[in-house]
């Protein structure tokens, strides 16, 4: 069997851990042959029962560094003091060869351990920039849902962690048993890690009696050609001296700005209408479905339709909202 450690260190969150354990530590027959599963073991500090997994085996910090795969979760603290035994226990499992995974912000434990070092890595897009300041040995890529670099794997924040533990399914028991999970937990069966994280739409301003009311009626006119010339005549403000505020207090360029609003927009009625991607495409100001499935594309990793079928919401009471 493969032998599977889920860390429950001292700031874990229930969100992963939970996740981790749905998938890793149940065996149906549905997925695969009776007893030949994942074996997992929960791994804490003083080797005691934890109470969030009460009827799961239990080992201390030491057990990590003889099974086959290590899952750590999400922290809700990122500072620097990660337990220095389980910093021992990464590093000694990382020598062995064994596989090490982490969720979300746990990356942060993985780099203190220093098991990131020299890899590409991500976390979830609000804790990025923190990651890569704090360890710049780290190649933090900011906008994917998760990274598979050979024997360490990092994933963006939430449902990322969700993927990236059925990328593990995938690996080790192949698509067919890696998508009935995905049906039987009614989510997507695959996202590939290089698809961009679905980041939120850029806020408003700061100053709300600055660039708000110009930032407005832009966006409701984003059907219409837009320019930086017709934005700073709104604002009253000369092209320069647009570009300067809206830096300041978007940290965005008035192109980079009406692009992002764009596409913000077509994201939203591809989840909430039936539109076409032509018609969506207007609406937008993109001009054509070519024009945004090429830059829905490159900015987010996947097709609008795909988006579509991932997002779309639906009265139907068996699906939920």
């Amino acid at each position: 069997m493969h032998r599977i450690a889920l860390v429950l260190h001292d700031t874990a969150m229930l969100y992963e851990v939970a996740i981790a354990s749905e998938i890793f530590g149940t065996d149906r027959p549905d997925r695969a042959p009776a007893g030949e599963w994942y074996d997992l073991v929960i791994c804490t500090a003083e080797g005691g029962p934890h109470p969030w997994l009460p009827n799961v085996r239990t080992a201390g910090y030491a057990e990590i560094a003889h099974v086959d795969t290590v899952v750590v979760p999400s922290a809700d603290e990122l500072d620097d003091r990660v337990d220095p035994a389980l910093i021992d226990a990464l590093v000694a499992a990382q020598r062995r060869g064994t596989r090490l995974a982490a969720l979300c912000t746990g990356a942060f434990v993985l780099a203190a351990a220093g098991v990131l070092d020299g890899r590409v890595a991500t976390t979830h897009w609000m804790h990025a920039e923190d990651l890569a300041r704090r360890y710049p040995q780290v190649d933090v890529q900011p906008d994917i849902l998760y990274v598979d670099d050979g024997g360490v794997l990092t994933s963006a924040g939430k449902t990322a962690a969700l993927d990236l533990c059925l990328h593990l399914v995938r690996r080790d028991y192949g698509a067919a048993v890696a998508n009935a999970m995905a049906r039987r937990m009614v989510v997507p069966a695959h996202r590939t890690g290089g698809q961009a994280q679905f980041i939120t739409p850029p806020a408003a301003p700061r100053s709300p009696d600055g660039l708000a009311p110009t930032l407005e009626w832009a966006r409701a006119r984003l059907d219409q050609p837009l320019a930086v010339a017709d934005l700073a005549a709104k604002a009253h403000l000369s092209p320069r001296q647009l570009t300067r505020r809206m830096q300041t207090e978007l940290e965005a360029s008035p192109l980079d700005w009406l692009h992002r609003q764009r596409l913000a927009r077509a994201q939203e009625l591809l989840e909430s209408t039936d539109a076409s991607i032509d018609q969506i495409a207007t609406s937008c100001g993109m001009g054509t479905a070519t024009t945004l499935r090429r830059h829905f594309h490159r900015t987010l990793g996947i097709t609008p339709t795909a988006y579509r079928t991932t997002f779309r919401l639906t009265d139907d009471p068996q699906l939920g909202p």
